[in-house]
């Protein structure tokens, strides 16, 4: 293979090529780099990927180029790449675990950009540990309006002493998630979702929209709660993305979602990998409470009985 060399990463060998090969041609940010950056992050990132069956999504060719997603785990795969099989109705999938640096950098190499992870953990694949919300804003509308929603979305947690964590999904929306790690459905958690979406559209119909049609979104936030489902993947945090820039799926705080907001500066939400790796050294893992935190998913009615609160503004 064309510039291949091996890396020794924690005691295994791993074969990568093309390092100088550029994946985002507006900044010149290489595969290299792109390696580098999960290497340099992975103290943080791993433990969220861990056990967790992933879909590859690959860019050959970088941002610009055909990308394809890969379900089934490469047959080429080294036999240190966990695998986990998952029945589905038309057979099985053996789905590529990345639990250790040296799979990350191997699914690196493969130009799998981007990171798509389930809301479960194998073997338990029916059962999320958390409960997510994929605010997606449509056209006029952007990550300023995904603020509101957030924090109208924190409050309604906050009533029901539930505690909840913000990423930005590093491309043009927010990611809401809700640590569960309890014993729990998809059944349960979907239906939780899909009810507290229709209310926060009754409650807020010039901001949220509950629907999927892409008509309904001029102005708004679709507020995507299908992603509880056993059969969607949600991008990672400390995943980059393909778009122009090498953006990344980054945690944040409240209060900084709420400085956005009151300042209406959009631009204090993109975070490229640079400022990821300074941040991760600064705060340390703010999504570090997903991995552990236990919380009840209460009855459903509860979306019903309390209404969402509106926000208030950061002083």
């Amino acid at each position: 293979m064309a510039g291949e060399t091996q890396l020794e990463v924690d005691g295994v060998g791993v074969n990568v090529s093309n390092l100088s090969k550029v994946f985002y041609p507006k900044t010149g940010f290489t595969k290299g780099q792109m390696i580098d950056y999960y290497i340099r992050v992975s103290k943080y990132l791993l433990p969220h990927l861990r056990n967790r069956p992933i879909t590859l999504k690959r860019y050959p060719n970088g941002v610009e180029g055909l990308f394809f997603y890969e379900k089934q785990c490469p047959s080429s795969a080294p036999k240190w790449v966990k695998t986990t099989k998952v029945a589905k109705s038309d057979g099985e999938i053996n789905y590529c675990e990345l639990n250790d640096l040296p799979s990350l950098v191997w699914a690196s190499n493969l130009a799998n950009l981007e990171l798509h992870t389930f809301l479960h953990k194998a073997p338990a694949v029916q059962r999320p540990t958390a409960m997510a919300f994929d605010l997606d804003p449509g056209a006029l509308a952007d990550i300023l309006k995904c603020c509101e929603v957030a924090l109208h979305l924190k409050a309604f947690f906050d009533s029901l002493k539930l505690k909840s964590f913000p990423k930005t999904s590093g491309s043009k929306g927010m990611q809401i998630y809700v640590p569960l790690n309890t014993a729990v459905t998809y059944e349960r958690t979907k239906a939780f979702a899909h009810e507290l979406a229709q209310l926060m559209e009754q409650q807020f119909p010039d901001l949220v929209v509950s629907r999927m049609e892409k008509v309904l979104r001029k102005g708004k936030v679709f507020m995507d709660w299908s992603q509880n489902d056993d059969k969607k993947t949600t991008v990672n945090v400390y995943s980059l993305r393909a778009k122009e820039r090498p953006t990344v799926s980054t945690p944040v705080t409240w209060n900084e979602v709420k400085a956005a907001l009151n300042e209406q500066d959009a631009d204090a939400l993109i975070f490229e990998a640079a400022a990821v790796l300074k941040r991760v050294e600064k705060l340390g893992d703010l999504f570090a409470p997903m991995l552990s935190l236990k919380q009840k998913l209460p009855a459903v009615e509860s979306t019903r009985a309390r209404p969402a609160s509106k926000p208030r503004k950061a002083r």
